[in-house]
């Protein structure tokens, strides 16, 4: 009874650090079993918010389980508290399974029963096409510099550092090119 109600409790920083250091020095099973009560349903919560369809996030929930223990070793309580270090290692497992489901295109990230089937109305479609139309008749009045940056950007969205290398200009150009170009586009669209 005493040990449930234990379980119960929320865990102090200070109790989080011993029970890292616990399964990192002695692989301390009743720790990881704490460690593992306390956090898996917060992980998993963690990577519902960010998108993860249901069975993914509890798939990566249990991959950060097991790097927590495979890991625990690695803590270090002046760098970091035990629950940044975890939701560092979830954000970071999401990121390399996002990754390796793209590099494999017959997977999906979000279960397709999840999402309401909603037509859209032939109103929604001439809206969109008339929004589609005047922002190509904004971004043809841009100058060729930005108009280019727009698209690598905003289309192509490559980041502005690849930008830059790529047409063989400053950094700061790209931004400020970008900025004026957003600038001017919001101008042309809010006066349409």
């Amino acid at each position: 009874m005493n040990e449930a109600r234990q379980e119960e409790t929320i865990p102090s920083p200070g109790e989080l650090i011993r029970l890292i250091e616990a399964v990192a020095r002695e692989r301390d099973r009743n720790a990881f079993k704490r460690l593992f009560t306390y956090f898996a349903p917060r992980v998993k919560s963690f990577l519902l918010r960010s998108g993860l369809a249901d069975p993914l996030a509890e798939d990566v929930t249990q991959e950060v389980m097991i790097a927590i223990w495979h890991k625990a070793s690695y803590f270090d309580p002046r760098q970091a508290g035990v629950s940044t270090w975890v939701f560092t290692i979830a954000r970071n497992q999401r990121i390399d399974r996002l990754r390796r489901m793209r590099s494999r295109p017959g997977d999906i990230l979000v279960d397709p029963s999840d999402r309401p089937d909603v037509s859209p109305s032939s109103e929604d479609i001439a809206i969109v096409e008339e929004r589609e139309e005047g922002v190509r008749k904004a971004l043809s009045s841009l100058p060729t510099e930005q108009a280019t940056i727009v698209r690598l950007s905003f289309f192509a969205e490559k980041p502005h550092a690849e930008i830059a290398r790529e047409l063989g200009i400053p950094l700061g150009t790209v931004k400020s090119r970008v900025r004026l170009a957003l600038n001017r586009l919001r101008t042309l669209l809010d006066n349409d």
